[in-house]
């Protein structure tokens, strides 16, 4: 089991990023939460990992806090929920967001996440109720919030892509971007601003 990787941050394309360890670049897709935290290309980056074994393919997931991870994790035992809708989660909300969205049944505020329905958020709250107790005390760890700037165009493309990769249909996430005033923001900064302006709604 790969746990935590430390390297240089050398590419971020959101989702997904690499890091290179000792000469062996890792693709590690990542929550935004995450990607937020990152710091610039070229910088040393660590990050607790989770890895998903499918018949297929081997996917390596990282996350800036334990908490983030625990959650994934979580969420993994969860009938219905796979890596994609984890990430949109921990995407969409910080870690005790979610902890009290459970502890207080809030389906409304779930079913603002993408590919979460009133079902799926009923059936998260109570496979997660019990869960969330184990490791709430560290879900307040605080999540630095960085942005990395980025040409426009190639911001807004990523962004678009981001969006995609956490499950919005790709005419959506396009219609969702291009509603933004984009210009000089990093893809992470843009995607930031979609989540937000959509749990706002």
């Amino acid at each position: 089991m790969i746990g935590r990787i430390r390297g240089l941050l050398v590419e971020k394309h959101p989702p997904r990023v690499l890091v290179e360890c000792h000469g062996v670049g890792y693709e590690i897709d990542a929550p935004m939460s995450t990607i937020w935290a990152l710091p610039e290309l070229n910088q040393e980056v660590m990050l607790h990992t989770q890895l998903v074994v499918r018949e297929d393919a081997h996917h390596l997931y990282g996350f800036a806090t334990l908490a983030e991870r625990a959650l994934f994790q979580g969420l993994l035992k969860v009938s219905g929920i796979g890596a994609r809708m984890a990430l949109a989660v921990l995407s969409g909300m910080q870690v005790e967001e979610f902890v009290l969205c459970v502890q207080r049944g809030d389906t409304t505020r779930l079913t603002n996440l993408p590919g979460i329905g009133k079902k799926t958020a009923e059936r998260l709250i109570v496979e997660m109720r019990d869960r969330v107790t184990d490791w709430s005390a560290t879900a307040g760890l605080p999540v630095p919030n960085v942005a990395v700037a980025a040409p426009s165009g190639e911001a807004v493309a990523d962004a678009v892509s981001g969006l995609i990769a956490l499950g919005y249909k790709p005419q959506e996430a396009s219609r969702l971007v291009h509603g933004l005033d984009t210009d000089g923001k990093s893809s992470e900064a843009i995607i930031r601003e979609v989540l937000r302006g959509l749990a706002r709604a």
